[in-house]
């Protein structure tokens, strides 16, 4: 359309009229404040909310942002039915996606990864003594999500934009006495979740294991059908996630929703994020690639607006935390899995800072004290480590799998 005006002008309009293209600018940082926390009925039968006291909204978390590129499918009726054909055929379907530019955290800041490490710090604590809480009318939940603080669910919060724009989900991880500095009302089902999403075969580590489920076939043989089926049941975390994401969009229908977490709060962001396509960062999780592929989730082109971040020096995101003489099997955990979806930004604090691989550096407080307190290599000004994919990474390469059952 500048065709007809003269060169010197059409440079001049086309300099502008790319810096006013959002997509090529650099956005503001957001503001967010904690707006809700969710829980879930004693009977399992709807969600609720609680609106956050003003007395408890001082606390504000900028975050540093940039725009990113994701993939969704073109309904939530199409994704559904390529999930219930690879469940049926064990094939992937073609399915349509749909690009989208959208804005996201900038992962190269390191005071986004601290903002939002905070965030998720945040949901592994209890109650702040009010019981404000409210249902969420016109919404048909059939197994809801959230906390309460006696309650042993999915549980998390909700933090939203000062203009309602963009909305945080955080996911509990799993509560622990080496996992999250300490025990919660949460940790049996935590620990169901984590050995039936993380292990090669329902937490079969050795002869004297009782397994979460009845996949093991003897020797090194795992029945796959049945590990599937396993992890689709409605009390698990999974579809409870789907439902949080599909109530918090229903809250905020305009919004742009990201999703975080920590440990196994993080590795169900990140399934949930394949599923929704929109941006998360995950902290310290375990592999949570194997169990996209065993709920058959879809592929889209790119999962690159998935972000894990972790050290080397903990050995759950590692999968180094494997056999029956580790901490996290004699704690009770089957934490196999090593493979990630999406993009990492791995800390190699054993070569670089020279620190031991133990367990106990694995909580997100240790995270935000020891890691992400400052940059990178303050010498150079690397705020935070290059992003990375992982390649050739295999899980459970020693167990065979298929029809046993």
């Amino acid at each position: 359309m500048l065709t007809g005006l003269p060169t010197t002008l059409r440079l001049v309009l086309a300099a502008f009229l790319w810096t006013k293209d959002p997509h090529n600018a650099t956005p503001a940082p957001i503001r967010f404040q904690l707006r809700h926390e969710h829980a879930v009925v004693a009977n399992g039968s709807r969600s609720l909310f609680s609106d956050v006291p003003p007395s408890f909204l001082g606390n504000h978390y900028e975050i540093p942002t940039k725009y990113i590129e994701t993939h969704k499918p073109a309904s939530a009726a199409a994704y559904s039915d390529a999930r219930l054909y690879s469940m049926r055929h064990a094939q992937s379907p073609v399915l349509a996606w749909n690009s989208v530019q959208v804005e996201g955290p900038d992962v190269s800041k390191r005071e986004a990864l601290l903002q939002l490490a905070k965030m998720t710090s945040n949901s592994y604590v209890g109650d702040r003594g009010h019981k404000s809480w409210y249902p969420l009318d016109g919404w048909n939940s059939s197994t809801p999500f959230g906390w309460e603080p006696d309650a042993d669910g999915f549980r998390g919060h909700v933090f939203v934009s000062d203009d309602n724009s963009t909305v945080v989900i955080s996911v509990k991880g799993t509560s622990g006495p080496w996992i999250a500095g300490g025990e919660g009302p949460t940790k049996a089902k935590d620990k169901l979740n984590d050995n039936l999403l993380f292990s090669c075969c329902c937490a079969r580590v050795g002869p004297t294991w009782s397994t979460v489920c009845g996949c093991y076939a003897g020797g090194d043989k795992c029945d796959q059908n049945c590990v599937e089926q396993a992890l689709i049941d409605d009390s698990l975390f999974y579809p409870i996630g789907t439902n949080l994401y599909n109530d918090v969009a229903y809250m905020y229908p305009n919004a742009n929703i990201w999703l975080t977490g920590h440990s196994l709060g993080g590795s169900l962001a990140a399934l949930l994020g394949a599923t929704f396509g929109v941006p998360v960062v995950a902290f310290e999780t375990p592999g949570e690639k194997m169990a996209a592929t065993r709920l058959h989730l879809p592929s889209p082109p790119s999962t690159h607006h998935i972000t894990h971040v972790y050290h080397t020096g903990d050995p759950i995101p590692m999968g180094t935390c494997t056999g029956v003489t580790s901490t996290c099997a004699i704690s009770g955990f089957a934490l196999e899995s090593k493979c990630h979806l999406g993009q990492r930004i791995l800390y190699d604090t054993v070569t670089k800072r020279g620190w031991s691989v133990d367990v106990r550096q694995h909580g997100i407080q240790f995270i935000l004290d020891k890691l992400l307190n400052e940059d990178w290599d303050t010498e150079t000004g690397v705020e935070v480590p290059d992003v990375d994919v992982q390649t050739d990474c295999v899980d459970c390469f020693n167990w065979q799998y298929g029809d046993f059952k």
